[in-house]
């Protein structure tokens, strides 16, 4: 059966299609979904991808976060239905409390477009499930609010929980313990601030982010 994976549009998203050519390169079916939809259809895991969503004004995510369509995601994601948000969706998932932490200003408080290497810190997430503790995989960034931040008591929760997924080899942007992505407790919501719909093809110079896909789909 092919994984139906609605990709959710928000005025602003920019990375929509680059995520459905992706997830189609690996088997998957990929769905655009409008911010205004009351409901999901009928897609087995849905992704909330990159860009600037409504502008990214007044705080990075938080506008979206109000979008009808984040009720039913919500719904899906409470119910055990993988859900994964890339750097503006990542950012998105923390504004609706799906995740915990905020995603803050990078660090030298530049705009960052630059390839990187991630360190597989869990395998216990819809992403990360096909792949081994310690992997490395090259994956690019492309953020300027980026840092992860949290409290003392949500960092040792996430350790506690192996809810860190990625690590990066070299923090670029000040994320605290180098956190590249972490889930929730049962590992069916992901967010990670990489972008691996621009790492799933050889001629893109890696095709790291399509192993994190084929998680994705191969679980859906």
């Amino acid at each position: 059966m092919t994984v139906k994976v609605g990709v959710v549009v928000f005025p602003g998203t920019n990375c929509e299609h680059d995520v459905v050519e992706a997830v189609d390169s690996v088997g998957g079916c990929g769905r655009l979904l409008w911010h205004k939809d009351a409901g999901l259809a009928d897609v087995d895991a849905v992704i909330l991808p990159g860009g600037f969503a409504h502008g990214d004004y007044l705080r990075t995510g938080a506008m979206a976060r109000f979008s009808p369509i984040m009720d039913a995601v919500i719904r899906f994601a409470r119910g055990g239905g993988p859900v994964v948000g890339i750097c503006n969706g990542f950012q998105i998932l923390t504004e609706a409390r799906l995740l915990p932490g905020a995603l803050y200003k990078n660090r030298d408080l530049k705009f960052l477009c630059q390839p990187t290497r991630l360190r597989v810190a869990s395998t216990g997430s819809v992403l990360t499930r096909g792949l081994n503790v310690g992997d490395e995989l090259d994956i690019p960034i492309n953020h300027f609010e980026g840092n992860y931040i949290c409290s003392d008591r949500t960092l040792a929760e996430l350790r506690e929980t192996s809810s860190i997924m990625f690590t990066y080899r070299n923090n670029p942007n000040g994320a605290t313990s180098d956190i590249a992505g972490i889930s929730n407790k049962t590992g069916n919501v992901v967010g990670l601030m990489p972008h691996p719909e621009r790492a799933a093809h050889p001629l893109l110079g890696s095709t790291d982010g399509a192993l994190l896909l084929k998680g994705l789909i191969g679980g859906g």
